[in-house]
């Protein structure tokens, strides 16, 4: 016997039930696809501003930091 976490059977994420009955591997791919549904509906609800100038993001510093004197 190793005591390598990974020859386990017991460790098997094809094996191991989680909640629902799902296998870890299952519950692992509904996650992964869950993270990419909200990826794409947060680039679809806010799509990136596009790229601003040098004298755009310039005039953005300096009247931003008149507010603070």
């Amino acid at each position: 016997m190793t005591d390598d976490p990974h020859c386990d059977p017991a460790s098997d994420p094809d094996k191991l039930k989680g909640p629902g009955g799902m296998t870890l591997r299952q519950i692992h791919e509904q996650v992964q696809k869950s993270v990419q549904r909200e990826r794409e509906a947060q680039t679809a609800h806010n799509p990136h501003t596009p790229p601003q100038s040098r004298w755009q993001r310039w005039v953005r510093y300096v009247w931003g930091r008149s507010g603070r004197r």
